[in-house]
């Protein structure tokens, strides 16, 4: 299915999130996005954040570009990338301080800054068997790539995720919920691939973090990985899927990160075309366990971290892409960040001065590869701002 990265030798991309500009204060608020932009001010405002986060990418050097998730309200520790789809789906409604998923994988207690992020999720029940709602992600799509004439790629919320934030309520458990949300979804990113989107991310599906568990059975991780399946069946464009260690407010949720190793061998599985990894803030500890995945599957690694406001050297991006091509071969390896740099947590100066270092480090590598020279200086003159 790979088509945006086939041909292309260590490509650059952000995972999706970008800081907004200072004077984009208006949000959708709850309300349908094409409703949305018939609020004049929400309209320019909305336009012109997403030609500011296009350009910051493409002035940078990156080869694919996101909107930066500009359709997300400014909420407390990035709420809405769970919100914008629950707000929408029919079916959903109340509220509860307790998220199902946070509350079984974290023991927060006032006073941490993970707790009053939580606090201001209010996670809500299936009161009805759910629908699929105006998410309208193909519009969303559509209003960025009209900007540029780079790949644009679109990214949101695993259905599997979605139910960490949501009480399975009218459904039998969980499992039948993520099955629901799965078909939903899939209508959806059909719905965004027939609109021309080059570039499908589908975000943090359950396995690493459920694989930390001892008590979750392999039987469970395999129920993940039929469940994502199903998700992204026919979905006709280049299929990424992003893994993390969290992003709440910029917040490492595990000081030490984990390891992916016990959840590998399911994401192995998964129907995609490109997978992707935080590695910056563990320094690739992870990497040689990746030289295993199937050789169909491109490899994208963070080499600049969410977490952290120290803009990277290109020297520690490039050493850090140098460690992983110890494992993965150049054809399959992409240059991404670990997370997406949030509303929140980081200045947009700073995102914009990182997704430069990371095109300074892998061009970098990409001399020593001999990749083409005239290529390199192309990608080194967009940097001469």
């Amino acid at each position: 299915m790979l088509t945006v990265t086939k041909d292309k030798m260590l490509p650059t991309a952000i995972v999706g999130s970008y800081p907004r500009p200072h004077w984009y204060a208006e949000s959708l608020r709850g309300r349908p996005f094409k409703v949305a932009l018939a609020d004049s001010i929400f309209r320019e405002q909305y336009f012109d954040a997403v030609a500011c986060i296009l350009n910051d990418q493409a002035r940078a050097g990156l080869d694919i570009l996101t909107d930066g998730d500009a359709r997300f309200d400014l909420d407390v520790g990035g709420r809405s990338w769970f919100f914008y789809p629950l707000e929408r789906l029919r079916g959903v409604s109340g509220h509860s301080d307790k998220a199902p998923g946070w509350s079984k994988r974290l023991d927060l207690v006032p006073g941490q800054i993970l707790a009053e992020v939580q606090e201001a999720y209010q996670a809500p029940t299936a009161t009805a068997r759910l629908g699929r709602g105006p998410l309208e992600y193909a519009a969303v799509w559509q209003v960025a790539q009209r900007m540029s004439e780079r790949p644009v790629k679109f990214g949101a919320v695993s259905a599997q995720t979605l139910s960490s934030m949501l009480w399975p309520g009218v459904y039998a458990d969980e499992a039948e919920m993520i099955l629901e949300l799965a078909a939903l979804m899939n209508e959806e990113w059909r719905e965004v691939a027939q609109s021309g989107c080059p570039v499908i991310q589908v975000e943090e599906p359950m396995h690493h973090f459920k694989a930390q568990n001892p008590q979750v059975s392999d039987r469970e991780l395999e129920f993940l990985t039929e469940a994502f399946n199903r998700e992204i069946a026919g979905v006709e464009a280049e299929v990424w899927v992003h893994t993390c260690w969290g992003n709440p407010n910029q917040q490492a949720m595990f000081w030490e990160r984990p390891s992916y190793a016990r959840a590998l061998p399911h994401l192995a599985q998964l129907d995609c075309d490109v997978l992707t990894f935080e590695c910056a803030s563990s320094g690739g500890r992870d990497l040689a366990l990746f030289a295993d995945l199937p050789a169909d599957k491109k490899i994208a690694i963070g080499v600049v971290s969410h977490t952290n406001t120290v803009v990277e050297p290109p020297e520690v991006v490039a050493a850090l892409i140098r460690k992983a091509l110890q494992y993965i071969p150049p054809e399959r390896l992409i240059a991404t960040t670990d997370c997406g740099f949030g509303r929140e947590g980081l200045s947009r100066r700073i995102a914009f001065y990182k997704c430069v270092a990371l095109v300074q480090g892998t061009n970098i590598v990409r001399r020593e590869l001999g990749l083409d020279e005239a290529e390199v200086r192309a990608a080194d003159a967009r940097l001469a701002f």
